[in-house]
């Protein structure tokens, strides 16, 4: 899916919501990441980075530091 589509998607869902509180929160996150955008400019990876990223992920995965799916949703109910 592109990232068209993904935002279009995003404001449908936005739009069916009820609570005030998943509002709020939405706001505040998205308060967040657009004060840290602009007060932090974002700089490509090397590609050794990248690989570099890649490799710790792999690694954390393989020694079950990482948190599901299901856990990071039940975590931010």
């Amino acid at each position: 899916m592109d990232l068209q589509s993904r935002k279009i998607e995003f404001i449908q869902e936005f739009l069916k919501l009820e609570s005030d509180d998943a509002i709020s929160k939405l706001e505040l996150t998205l308060k967040n990441i657009s004060n840290k955008l602009k007060s932090e400019p974002v700089e490509p990876m090397t590609m050794e980075e990248l690989n570099a990223r890649i490799d710790k992920s792999e690694d954390d995965f393989v020694n079950g530091s990482y948190i599901s799916a299901e856990e990071l949703l039940e975590k931010f109910k």
